[in-house]
């Protein structure tokens, strides 16, 4: 894939990753409120749930060390911009962000 269809498709991937989980989520907030234990206690009702929530937790952490050796490495600037989206969003959002600046650090 060229360089420039490569970027456009990580931007494009950064938007619905970010905009996909949101969705749903702001509209829990906006029934429930900024309730902690009501959100744990309703990620984690199920064992299904679980899987899920516990597969987004440990794709986040490694997601975020990706991104710490990938940009010292890369000299990739603004790296904290995907560890910021993978802490507030998940790694859907985190990784195609951290790519996307990747993409255009390599280009330079």
């Amino acid at each position: 894939m060229r360089r420039g269809k490569l970027l456009t498709a990580y931007i494009a991937f950064a938007v619905a990753g970010t905009v996909l989980p949101l969705v749903p989520f702001v509209s829990w907030v906006a029934a429930n409120g900024l309730d902690v234990g009501r959100f744990l206690g309703d990620l984690f009702v199920n064992r299904i749930s679980s899987f899920f929530a516990f597969d987004v937790i440990v794709s986040a952490v490694v997601v975020i060390l990706f991104v710490i050796v990938q940009a010292k490495r890369d000299r990739v600037g603004h790296a904290w911009v995907a560890i910021a989206a993978t802490l507030l969003v998940g790694g859907s959002s985190g990784l195609p962000i951290f790519l996307a600046l990747r993409e255009r650090a390599l280009r330079s």
